[in-house]
């Protein structure tokens, strides 16, 4: 490309991942300004967020010494003059000006003893002759970077590229979408959208263009994805677990410690037809805080045992493992099954017993962190494979885990954190997907309230009050030491506020974070959970797994500091028994205004999902839980926390197209077929189960 030299071409591809035309044609702005109107010198207010002007220039002077250089020119037009000025690349600047030629100069107006001036326009010499982007009425506006900026491509340097080659295009773009869309529903074509998503005429053809390029980018996602869960299905044979047994069938009749809710059932009912069918299961178990999936998977283990297999659950931490390990054990009190826990910290005499014990098979289930992936752990028969908090694991990681056997287990994944249905849509929606919504009976709704700083005496003064009541009491911090860069109350400072407040012997007070040895964790978390101390001061290690049904309380300081669905799940450690539960948000005055709308969700509602929909509005879905392992939501025009009806949609067609061409063999889809083989073989990572 003419103006694309060696340099430019190596920082396009290291900065902006741009290799190929088309890449270019793919990087679309990410705001446009109207450019239509010149505005006279004398017009200019404060309120203008930007200025486009055109007049002469005169008084062109360099101005202070060192660091505080600065380039200052007068832009003057008939009715008054309005000053530019440059900070950096003053010499280059210099050169390219003209005294007493006609300039169109373009930026944000600021105001400064009674006088405004321009810093760092845009400028570009009036030429009658030459087409300038300044005759383009929307001005397109591309993210750049310092290292960009200073090989020239700064926005403008970006769109002046991108506008070479849109200027070029006449009939070159081949189209990828089914003729049968395009013309059911207007869309623009591939070739007009693209010209009008860089340089449009106006505002209509700009929503036109957005609407196609959003569902092509949409659509094209979906059809991967229902292709890729295609695939498994015709291709990726399970164990069949037709036998529905004792050990099912006991554990349901005579030890369910309580009734399962009719989600929990439904869940079951299709855990049990997948595992059934001769396919390998490959589900999402999407569960609130304290919603019974430990229980459910629990069942789904139970057939893999009655169909003489093994089964083992995998989680992120030991705290984790150890719940569930004590939690299944407890369900699973008297009756004939082997069950242990494999971690980090265990034994060498221990690991080795265990290894035998797999090997042989006596071993029926087995709990474990990380530990379980180790290449010395083997399986005699794993018929199914359940994830905990599967976010927390990469791809690569929970596939070691399945990938020691011949035929793939049956795998269950299941997170706590509650993923929006468009998010669902799409990062899972290659798989089968399950949800558990509805609490067990009995359990009481947790009230929330927000605190201010100067609160603190009225905050402590109702935690002794429900200590006096036989309570405990969860107090988060989210750093462990103090922070020179953050104003954030720290675990150690906290500790000794706490132990001032309530002094021993009357109140007992343990600690719990991330770099205490795995041995000193557990001691303190045996020490609350048997009621030892009243009060557990603690970082996010309590995030998940800590199940305390004693503890009413969960303090959580510096509160705007967390991400919602962090602080939904920390919420989630209370209101595990059936006493009324608190959770108490600690916060100073200081509350941006994403900060103030978090602490607001949580007070007004402890509907995880309800809860996710909002943290995916406020932060976007690069940030949701867990998806930065991902690559999936690196969209380059759709927004999936705006774009919910259009998802639908594209998910809608998708699946109707290949009703109709399964293997998109048809000649109308062949341009499709393309296009989908290109985004398969693209390095973009597609979450996947297994």
């Amino acid at each position: 490309m003419k103006g694309v030299g060696p340099a430019k071409e190596s920082i396009l591809v290291n900065e902006l991942g741009i290799r190929t035309l088309e890449d270019l044609l793919y990087y679309f702005p990410f705001r446009y300004v109207d450019r239509s109107k010149i505005y006279s010198i004398g017009e200019v207010a404060e309120e203008m967020p930007f200025v486009q002007l055109k007049g002469k220039l005169s008084n062109l002077q360099t101005l202070g010494t060192g660091s505080s250089t600065r380039l200052s020119v007068q832009l003057i037009d008939d009715a008054a003059q309005i000053e530019l000025i440059w900070f950096a690349g003053i010499k280059w600047v210099r050169e390219k000006l003209v005294y007493g030629k006609e300039y169109i100069v373009f930026g944000r107006p600021t105001l400064f003893n009674g006088r405004y001036s321009i810093s760092h326009p845009e400028i570009e010499m009036v030429d009658p002759d030459k087409e300038v982007l300044t005759n383009i009425k929307l001005q397109p506006f591309y993210n750049s970077s310092e290292k960009l900026k200073r090989k020239g491509l700064d926005s403008k340097g970006i769109a002046k590229i991108i506008h070479s080659v849109v200027s070029r295009i006449n009939g070159d773009l081949i189209e990828n979408l089914p003729p049968i869309l395009i013309h059911q529903y207007n869309f623009l074509s591939r070739e007009a959208a693209i010209k009008a998503i860089h340089f449009p005429e106006d505002l209509l053809v700009l929503e036109n263009a957005r609407k196609r390029l959003k569902f092509e980018e949409l659509f094209f996602i979906q059809l991967l994805l229902l292709k890729q869960k295609q695939l498994r299905i015709e291709k990726v044979q399970g164990y069949v677990f037709s036998k529905v047994g004792h050990l099912f069938n006991g554990f349901y009749a005579n030890q369910l410690p309580f009734l399962l809710t009719e989600a929990q059932k439904k869940v079951v009912r299709e855990i049990r037809a997948d595992m059934a069918t001769g396919k390998q299961m490959n589900r999402l178990l999407q569960g609130d805080v304290g919603s019974g999936k430990t229980l459910v998977a629990l069942l789904g283990m139970l057939l893999a045992l009655d169909n003489g297999f093994q089964a083992c659950i995998m989680a992120p931490t030991e705290i984790l493992a150890q719940q569930h390990f004590v939690s299944i054990n407890s369900f699973l009190h008297g009756m004939d099954i082997k069950i242990d826990l494999l971690t980090g910290s265990t034994k060498t005499k221990k690991r080795r017993e265990i290894h035998a014990e797999l090997m042989s098979g006596a071993l029926q289930i087995l709990v474990g962190t990380h530990a379980l992936i180790e290449d010395s752990v083997r399986f005699n028969k794993l018929g199914l494979a359940v994830i905990d908090e599967q976010h927390r694991f990469g791809v690569a990681q929970r596939a070691k885990l399945w990938k020691k056997e011949l035929l793939l287990p049956h795998v269950l994944v299941m997170t706590a954190t509650p993923i929006p249905r468009t998010l669902a849509m799409t990062l899972y929606g290659d798989l089968d997907y399950s949800v558990i919504d509805e609490l067990p009976p009995g359990r009481k709704s947790i009230k929330t309230s927000h605190f201010y700083d100067k609160d603190r005496l009225k905050v402590f003064g109702f935690m002794r009050r429900q200590i006096a009541e036989g309570r405990q009491v969860y107090v988060v911090y989210p750093l462990i030491k103090e922070s020179e860069s953050l104003d954030l109350k720290d675990l150690e400072d906290g500790y000794e506020s706490i132990v001032r407040d309530f002094p021993r012997p009357k109140y007992q007070v343990s600690i719990l974070h991330g770099k205490m040895k795995a041995a000193d964790k557990e001691f303190e978390m045996k020490r609350f959970v048997k009621g030892e101390t009243q009060i557990m001061v603690s970082t996010t290690v309590i995030e998940v797994g800590v199940n305390v049904a004693n503890a009413s309380v969960m303090v959580i300081e510096n509160a705007e500091r967390f991400g919602l669905s962090q602080l939904h799940q920390l919420r989630g450690r209370v209101g595990r028994g059936a006493d009324q539960s608190f959770c108490l948000l600690m916060s100073s005055y200081k509350l941006t205004s994403d900060g103030k709308k978090r602490l607001q969700t949580m007070v007004q509602t402890t509907d995880g999902f309800e809860i996710a929909e909002v943290d995916l509005k406020l932060r976007g879905p690069g940030d949701m839980y867990g998806t930065q392992q991902s690559g999936i939501l690196d969209l380059k025009i759709a927004d999936i926390s705006k774009d919910e009806k259009i998802l639908k949609f594209a998910r809608e067609k998708a699946i109707q197209l290949l009703e109709i061409d399964p293997n998109l063999s048809l000649a109308e889809n062949r341009q499709t077929s393309i296009a989908i083989q290109k985004l398969q073989n693209s390095k973009q990572n597609w979450i996947e189960i297994s």
